[in-house]
């Protein structure tokens, strides 16, 4: 039997919300059981009055704590009938009253009936529910009958409310059949916020949203109306009692959670303006000015019982207007403040509001004519701006547009899919940044419009590109390369958990590691093409994400091994150009270790845009190969006098020296010109290392004067005069057009510079 006592309202109704926003369980218990109790996980908190006695409690388990969320959400939505406690059943066949069912969440009002089921995991984990949403869905039907005969004349509606479950598409779709609201963990906190926002009227959103299209019983739904004609619509305009609008009318804005909900273009409703415009009805303020809606009749004509009187010469109508009695079937597109100033007000029954109402606008038209009216108001973000994309140039008759379309979607979807990496991370139409939330969806956006993943056009529509992914068809085109790029995203998370988990603090899961990432994968795909590996509008996705991702694995790889240094150079990345600077690093991580990939421009960059080193370090090996050999040829000349040439060098480095001397001399001589080169002046930096470790020279001579104060430790000559075929190294690799000095060596370089040249 179901235990109807177990419903609570008024008073008991207050007694059980405290109960459930105290996130521990407390208890009366015998003092001397205090050690015993703790073992099992209460602490201790108050004596009582009588000495025996104390008051102990314990946390809450994680889904005790989840179903308290959901029933503190109906009841700050105004819920009047809900349950105490979890103990409360119902009963789902009438033929045996003892068949019942364990009812986490029941909510009622008015009008409606909730019925929920919680199910929540600790740690986020992808769970399969098929048995259980197949348990539920076959009680349905008796749990509704229960409810009715309770609560007749009610709508009764079903529950599934998850929490760190990553749903797979098959639950979601036996869900979307049989009728049952899925509400997420994005869902939840959309309505959470809302609730911040609207109070008890948030009620009226979540009713538009459960009930959309299902008849209000007993609404007075007949107003008197002016009918015209407008930018080429017809539209009505009326005055109507605000609590009637609030009941039909319906407010969104973007959030991860009503993705699927259009329109999508509405600012969220804020707290401090509302409670401002509160407070002025209350004092008896009021707006002259109309809120403007857009009604959805329903695919029937709306009925307006024209007046018999009239003017000839006007284009307009009186009459009496006949509004739809449903839910959801008037969309606020200005005004949604005004409107909702009067929820919880004493005048909400007592006013009228003037409204004008266009009927069944195009969601295009709907945009357009919230875009105009708020252009000069507060600028719409340039996020919103972005999102509203995906709905105004969805059917644009420019094929660059719809392409554009696509772009916006699919950014929308990184950051709204229950299955993306990116869930929760993309700052989407009005959510406010954070550290984890930093990605822009213009970032997304941006990094797609410079793939090659979608087709590019000429006038007159005519093909220019052929994009790899692009099918001819929005929503074809993104079913293919939807779940390709969420797949790459997947195998970058799981090889970087701990560098993906940083967001703004690390280098990756912001816009330009999200960015570069993106690029990257282009990259990939457009080389797996050209090698006939990856045929994008055909192969199996799963079978291209595992080509993709052999090339990915040495970045991957990098990224999980990032010294401090290279992660300060990334994070100085800013400017216009960073995006490009993350991009050339990452191609430049791959092509290290897999040469074939080399995408366009890598090379050139690799020549020229990284020898930001090269000119000063060719400054510095000059003067230091100068000071070199000066210090040399002076500390020779005082150890062995005149014939210091003779002998404090190699004899083959003297030949040689000598050779190349008369060489150039010879030359000279040939062009008329004066000839002065000595075998001295013929001496390389790869020779003075030869010239200081010859013979007794190292130890008599140059020991003291060519070790470096840091090497000073180091054992052998050979180690000690490293330095010297190092920078001889340099010097040689310098003379190549291609060469770019690494930071490390530029830094032993300019150390050297400082230490043996100095300020001279």
């Amino acid at each position: 039997m179901t235990n109807w006592e177990n419903i609570v309202s008024g008073k008991e109704l207050i007694t059980a919300k405290n109960k459930r926003k105290n996130l521990y369980i407390e208890a009366r218990e015998r003092k001397v059981a205090l050690e015993e109790l703790e073992e099992e996980g209460w602490e201790y908190v108050k004596d009582y009055a009588d000495p025996k006695f104390i008051k102990v409690r314990k946390e809450k388990p994680f889904f005790e704590r989840f179903e308290d969320q959901i029933w503190l959400l109906f009841f700050q939505m105004g819920f009047k009938h809900l349950n105490r406690d979890a103990n409360f059943k119902m009963n789902y066949d009438f033929n045996n009253p003892d068949f019942t069912q364990q009812i986490d969440v029941f909510a009622a009002d008015d009008e409606t009936v909730l019925i929920v089921e919680c199910k929540s995991s600790e740690e986020l984990n992808e769970v399969q529910f098929k048995k259980d949403i197949e348990k539920f869905h076959g009680q349905m039907e008796g749990l509704r009958k229960c409810a009715l005969k309770q609560y007749p004349g009610r709508k009764v509606k079903f529950i599934w409310a998850t929490h760190n479950c990553i749903m797979s598409a098959k639950d979601i779709k036996r869900l979307q059949e049989w009728d049952i609201i899925f509400f997420s963990d994005s869902t939840i906190q959309y309505y959470s916020e809302l609730v911040k926002h609207l109070g008890t009227c948030s009620r009226y959103q979540l009713l538009g949203n459960l009930l959309a299209n299902t008849e209000i019983k007993n609404m007075q739904n007949k107003v008197l109306a002016i009918k015209g004609k407008m930018g080429g619509h017809e539209y009505y305009e009326f005055s109507i009692e605000p609590e009637k609008l609030l009941k039909i009318g319906y407010v969104l804005h973007r959030s991860e959670a009503n993705k699927n909900m259009m329109p999508t273009y509405q600012r969220i409703i804020k707290r401090k303006r509302l409670k401002e415009v509160q407070s002025f009805i209350n004092d008896g303020g009021y707006f002259p000015n109309s809120i403007i809606i857009s009604i959805d009749s329903g695919g029937r004509k709306l009925q307006f019982d024209e007046s018999p009187t009239k003017l000839d010469d006007s284009i307009s109508k009186i009459g009496v207007l006949h509004l739809p009695k449903r839910y959801h079937s008037a969309y606020i597109i200005d005004g949604q403040h005004r409107l909702y100033g009067y929820s919880d007000s004493e005048y909400a029954n007592s006013n009228s509001i003037p409204i004008v109402a266009f009927v069944d606008l195009e969601r295009s038209e709907q945009l357009k004519l919230f875009m105009d009216i708020n252009e000069n108001q507060k600028s719409v973000s340039k996020t919103l701006r972005i999102t509203l994309n995906s709905d105004m140039l969805w059917d644009s008759p420019n094929q660059n547009e719809r392409r554009d379309a696509i772009r916006s979607k699919i950014a929308q979807m990184c950051g709204e899919e229950q299955s993306s990496p990116l869930l929760g991370r993309v700052v989407i139409g009005e959510d406010e940044k954070n550290n984890i939330k930093c990605i822009t969806i213009q970032a997304i956006q941006l990094a797609l419009q410079k793939c090659s993943f979608f087709s590019t056009f000429a006038k007159n529509n005519i093909i220019a590109t052929n994009g790899s992914f692009d099918l001819g068809d929005n929503q074809a085109t993104i079913d293919r390369f939807y779940p390709f790029l969420e797949g790459c995203f997947k195998a970058v998370k799981n090889e970087c958990e701990t560098e993906w988990a940083l967001g703004e603090q690390g280098i990756l899961t912001i816009n330009r590691g999200i960015q570069g990432i993106i690029r990257i994968i282009n990259d990939i795909v457009n080389l797996l093409i050209a090698q006939n590996k990856l045929f994008p509008l055909t192969q199996d996705i799963d079978e291209m994400i595992n080509e993709v991702e052999y090339y990915l694995s040495p970045l991957l790889n990098h990224i999980n091994k990032l010294t401090e240094e290279q992660r300060i150079e990334l994070k100085s990345f800013y400017g216009g150009g960073a995006e490009n600077k993350y991009l050339r690093y990452f191609q430049k991580v791959i092509h290290d270790s897999l040469t074939e990939f080399s995408p366009e421009g890598l090379e050139e960059y690799i020549e020229n845009a990284t020898k930001e080193y090269n000119a000063t370090s060719k400054e510095y090996i000059s003067a230091i190969e100068e000071k070199l050999k000066d210090v040399i040829a002076e500390a020779l000349q005082e150890y062995y006098g005149d014939k210091w040439l003779i002998k404090g060098l190699p004899k083959t480095t003297y030949k040689e020296a000598e050779k190349a001397a008369s060489d150039k001399n010879y030359e000279l001589l040939s062009n008329d010109e004066e000839s002065d080169i000595e075998p001295w002046d013929c001496i390389s930096l790869s020779d003075c290392k030869d010239i200081v470790v010859y013979s007794h020279n190292w130890s008599e001579i140059f020991e003291s004067i060519i070790t470096r104060p840091e090497d000073q430790k180091l054992s052998t000559k050979e180690q000690k005069t490293e330095w010297i075929s190092t920078i001889s190294k340099e010097k040689n690799r310098l003379s190549k057009s291609t060469y770019s000095v690494p930071k490390s060596s530029f830094e032993l370089i300019s150390n050297i510079y400082a230490w043996l040249v100095g300020t001279e």
